[in-house]
């Protein structure tokens, strides 16, 4: 409403009495006319007044709307008070302002929750109690959770370990950070490291990043194993070398019955360490993707005569019969001298580990579109809590009796790497005092197509 439209009903009351007091100029006039004066005002009070309780409740109620979500502005009336709509003026841009705040700290909460989502490490943060109020997924899937509900926990139930909840209520109470490693039992054990601090700035509670070292402990344990094993294989032959090499140093080398003995013991340990680290480079070169195989046709009848032809004086001076039954037409997808060399050591390993008189058969065929080759033994056999470690570098089944052959403990891994760089496979199958049967798979090779024209 325009100030003119409340200022009429204001001054036309005081337009009459003077009007009335120029005209009667008595008493009873004067009286008169302040009664008119004042039913004016009251008139105007409450027509100023009704007319602006219409216009709060209107702009209480837009106001109300917009706090709920409603948009948009009502269109101002031509009878709306200057007064009323500059106040609607000042809530409207204050909504605006408080919109675009919101949706500023809305991106930054969706920017906040993709970036925690998209880490590999698991976080968590708690409040002031020590209980959880946010994580994000990567957690979930490192601790698994009964239910699935993280938020509103406590680190016990999450974790039982005493340190980690001490390291928690630390945070929260003291300001203290603490590094510290989990192992997680279960179905698939993992090693947690897990830096917990105060979330600082004022803010009460803390937080927790959590890192899978499962996999580093593991190449760790590996590494350390690898040492410990290379230096104790290397000991020994150095060993004997050395001793009877001081021995002939010492005298015996004019003793013309014990120094050919002993000349020759030094020859042979000398051989076991050359092909000691002979089978070291060559895994490390393949572990180390250094060598290059080069993938063709392999005629398996041609591989398989090859590396018979190398074990067989050993075969035959113990004893025993070597056989092949591989079809002449079965051809793989490989590397010759791969192929030659995994053959060799499964065979070498058949002869070494087969009693006297024993027998090692060579059988070959196509299954399921691969081709597939299986050496044979009626041998010592291994015992099934063996099996599914007898490809690792340096295990033995029986560390005294595999010393004594003369092996290096390293055949069986680099079978292994090298059927992997060819895209195959090894399985083993044993049953002690019975005999192993170890088989490969080899991709086969594609028929040609027929020549059209």
């Amino acid at each position: 409403m325009p100030l003119r439209a409340t200022l009429l009903p204001l001054l036309l009351p005081a337009a009459v009495v003077a009007l009335l007091v120029a005209t009667l100029d008595t008493p009873q006039g004067a009286a008169a006319a302040a009664l008119v004066t004042l039913a004016g005002s009251l008139m105007a009070l409450g027509v100023s007044r009704g007319a602006m309780q219409e216009q709060l409740d209107t702009l209480t109620r837009h106001t109300r709307g917009r706090a709920e979500g409603a948009t948009g502005a009502p269109a101002p009336g031509p009878e709306q008070l200057e007064e009323v709509a500059s106040l609607g003026g000042a809530i409207d841009s204050l909504h605006a302002q408080l919109s675009a705040q919101n949706a500023a700290l809305t991106q930054e909460a969706r920017t906040l929750t993709a970036v925690l989502d998209g880490m590999a490490e698991g976080i968590w943060v708690t409040d002031a109690e020590g209980t959880v109020v946010r994580h994000n997924d990567a957690l979930r899937d490192l601790l698994q959770p009964a239910g699935g509900h993280i938020i509103g926990q406590r680190p016990l139930a999450l974790i039982r370990d005493e340190l980690l909840h001490d390291a928690v209520m630390r945070a929260c109470r003291e300001g203290a950070s603490t590094r510290l490693e989990l192992a997680l039992e279960g179905l698939f054990p993992r090693t947690l490291s897990v830096r917990v601090t105060p979330l600082g700035r004022d803010l009460p509670g803390s937080a927790a990043v959590f890192h899978d070292v499962t996999e580093l402990r593991r190449l760790e344990k590996v590494r350390k194993d690898f040492v410990a094993n290379v230096s104790h294989e290397l000991r020994t032959p150095i060993t004997a070398i050395r001793g009877y090499a001081e021995t002939l140093q010492g005298g015996a080398l004019t003793d013309a019955v014990m120094a050919p003995k002993m000349v020759e013991i030094i020859h042979r340990q000398s051989e076991r360490l050359s092909e000691l680290v002979e089978d070291l480079l060559e895994l490390s070169r393949l572990e180390s993707r250094e060598v290059r195989l080069r993938l063709t046709e392999v005629t398996l009848a041609e591989a398989a005569a090859r590396a018979t032809d190398t074990v067989r004086p050993k075969a035959e001076g113990k004893g025993q019969r070597v056989s092949l039954h591989v079809p002449p037409d079965l051809r793989a997808l490989g590397d010759p001298r791969a192929v030659e060399q995994v053959l060799l050591n499964l065979l070498d390993n058949a002869v070494k580990y087969t009693p006297p008189g024993g027998r090692v058969d060579v059988y070959g065929a196509c299954e399921d579109g691969r081709c597939v080759v299986r050496v044979k033994d009626t041998g010592l056999g291994i015992e099934p809590k063996h099996l599914s470690r007898i490809f690792e570098r340096f295990y033995r089944v029986d560390k005294g009796r595999s010393r004594d052959m003369g092996g290096t403990g390293l055949g069986l891994s680099i079978v292994k790497h090298l059927l992997g760089a060819m895209d195959g496979e090894v399985r083993v199958e044993s049953q002690p005092n019975v005999g192993s049967t170890f088989t490969i798979f080899l991709p086969l090779v594609a028929p040609a197509k027929a020549a059209t024209g």
